[in-house]
């Protein structure tokens, strides 16, 4: 094989692309980068022989032929890099005992305060008797301590914050003992009862116990909120049970009519239904106390309706604002409309004689002497107020 001639890929048996002198650049290519062409009449370089096993003499100590080896030209031997391996470790490896605790009285200072450590001990302390069933519960299903520490909590801010309401004549709401709440309904949504019950839990340091419409309890997650928040179904013999064991009660007589109304009415009292009201607060004698809201009416102009919609759906209307349905889920945002609520004087009802409530022009006059208290009030209110949102 030493003497075999290299003949180019491509030439067609010449040494060259049909010049005979020198290759063609696909021959010195397949050369390879330190072939050097050979030059004309030169003869071809002959590899090196190998000897054979056969041409290698016998008998020979391959280890007493070794030459010695000095040690300045011996090659440095790296010995062999060990493999990389990943060793499984606890997640908390690594991060002091020290620093985890100052995270976590960080993290808790952030959320509950400087009393940090009290409010957390309460939580717990709120926690443990959930678990264990150590809470009372009244026989209408209002949970006090869920309303003060998670409903009211949840509510104060928005009434503090968004609507910014200013609370007059609060000191009209009797301090202890049964009292009737009645005021104007509006606001597309009913957020201005859920405003009444967190301004006077703040001011007066009392529950109120509203009295909702059918609606409320038919829904599933809107039915167990009210319950535990204090509500229950507006219907005499409940107000009157709940009057009678020394609660405060609130009623909105104009009920849909009042927060389905369209904006060009707003603030305009519809019809405080048939007095049922005042009945229930004839026979437990407690006293009535009048309250207007100016401010919800701007949460959510109602400028249309769609009728067909709300029958299919079984709800008393749809309502389109400005916002809604127009932006979507953004539309249903309240607009921060600035509030005012104002407490009238209380009429008293234990001066009438027994047997009042069975009266209905009696029942007639004094629902429509709260009617006219509250319309006036709104009308007074309006005058004193700068504008929408302050």
């Amino acid at each position: 094989m030493g003497d075999a001639e290299i003949i180019p890929i491509g030439t067609r048996g010449r040494p060259g692309r049909g010049t005979g002198k020198q290759p063609s650049s696909a021959a010195r290519g397949l050369a390879g980068p330190g072939a050097r062409p050979a030059k004309p009449g030169a003869a071809p370089e002959q590899p090196p022989e190998v000897p054979t096993a056969a041409e290698e003499p016998q008998g020979r100590d391959d280890r007493s032929e070794q030459q010695p080896v000095e040690p300045a030209a011996a090659e440095q031997v790296t010995p062999p890099r060990p493999a990389t391996t990943t060793e499984e470790r606890h997640p908390s490896a690594g991060i002091p005992v020290g620093d985890w605790l100052s995270a976590f009285q960080h993290a808790a200072r952030e959320l509950f305060g400087e009393e940090w450590e009290g409010q957390l001990a309460r939580f717990l302390a709120f926690l443990r008797r959930r678990v264990t069933g150590d809470y009372v519960v009244d026989e209408y299903g209002f949970d006090a301590e869920v309303t003060q520490r998670f409903f009211m909590a949840a509510l104060r801010p928005i009434a503090q914050k968004w609507f910014r309401i200013e609370v007059r004549g609060i000191e009209n709401i009797p301090a202890e003992g049964g009292a009737l709440v009645v005021s104007n309904h509006s606001g597309t949504v009913p957020l201005d009862g859920l405003m009444t019950m967190v301004s006077i839990h703040d001011h007066a340091d009392r529950f109120l116990r509203p009295l909702g419409a059918d609606l409320v309890f038919r829904l599933p997650l809107v039915n167990a909120l009210a319950r535990k928040g204090g509500a229950t179904l507006a219907c005499s013999e409940d107000a009157e049970r709940m009057l009678r064991g020394g609660e405060l009660v609130g009623v909105w007589p104009e009920g849909f009519k009042g927060i389905g109304k369209p904006y060009a009415e707003r603030y305009k009292l519809q019809r405080f239904g048939r007095g049922g009201f005042v009945s229930a607060a004839l026979r437990t004698g407690v006293p009535i106390v009048p309250l207007s809201v100016v401010g919800a009416e701007e949460i959510y102009p109602l400028v249309g309706n769609v009728p067909s919609l709300a029958r299919l759906l079984g709800v008393p209307y749809i309502p389109i604002t400005p916002l809604f349905p127009l932006l979507g889920p953004l539309g249903l945002v309240p607009l921060p409309s600035k509030w005012l609520l104002e407490f009238g004087e209380p009429v008293r009802t234990d001066e009438f004689e027994d047997g009042a409530a069975d009266d209905p022009m009696l029942v007639f006059n004094v629902t429509d002497q709260v009617r006219e208290t509250i319309q006036q009030t709104l009308y007074s209110l309006l005058r004193q107020r700068e504008s929408v949102f302050r």
